[in-house]
């Protein structure tokens, strides 16, 4: 284990009582017998780097799951309801609690859409989703709506087992479906498909984010000149 590892699981029995803080970040460093100048030189933002640690150590553990579960004979929505459900079952429901409050401040909202982005893109990304176009950002619009209101009803689930949270989950599931269908029976129509071959050529030209600028919102890239905008 890392010395950034350690860090994290010393703060993870602080921070329900002091929350992702300074005083959590400082109370793990002299549980790991280190100093605050350290603790810091490793999380240079102290409790928002902190923060951000643990969520992506949830969106590994979540990989890791879906990786070595046999999802061969599941229907996709119903792989995407277990991307969702893993990620939730690999955290702690106060740990949560405490990192909304706090990514709700001002000064780290962006950072916090930015990391529900990330597990949603993770999602797709490890279920084989290859879109480059403005499906790649459809998808992870439409995933990252369904994970936050799925992340609120499970914070406040006190069902056994959190049978609430995952028939929610089907709801919304479901409901995402519903809408990608009609998508699906827009594309077949005349009226789209004179939209797409006339104003709506441009959302053609809409590319993903290249892998050397992975926190970059994507690219724009006009067909007339080949040129790239990163």
């Amino acid at each position: 284990m890392t010395d950034k590892e350690k860090m994290l699981e010393a703060a993870i029995a602080h921070v329900p009582f002091d929350g992702w803080s300074d005083a959590t970040l400082i109370a793990a460093a002299q549980d790991c017998d280190m100093s605050e100048a350290d603790a810091r030189a490793m999380f240079p933002r102290g409790a928002l780097d902190l923060a951000l640690a643990y969520h992506r150590k949830g969106d590994a553990d979540m990989v890791a799951r879906l990786n070595a579960a046999d999802l061969d004979g599941m229907r996709f929505r119903d792989r995407i309801a277990a991307g969702v459900r893993y990620r939730l079952e690999v955290a702690d429901k106060e740990l949560v609690r405490r990192g909304m409050t706090f990514f709700a401040l001002p000064q780290n909202a962006g950072d916090g859409a930015a990391a529900l982005w990330a597990t949603c893109g993770l999602i797709w990304e490890t279920l084989g989703d290859s879109s480059t176009d403005l499906n790649w950002y459809t998808k992870r619009a439409t995933l990252s709506a369904v994970y936050s209101s799925v992340v609120l009803f499970w914070l406040g689930d006190d069902s056994e087992g959190n049978e609430a949270t995952w028939a929610f989950l089907d709801r919304r599931i479901d409901d995402v479906m519903q809408i990608e269908k009609i998508k699906g029976q827009a594309r077949d129509s005349a009226l789209y498909k004179a939209f797409m071959s006339g104003p709506g050529k441009i959302l053609d030209t809409i590319k993903a984010p290249g892998g050397p600028n992975p926190n970059y919102p994507g690219r724009w890239e006009p067909e007339d000149t080949g040129a790239k905008n990163d």
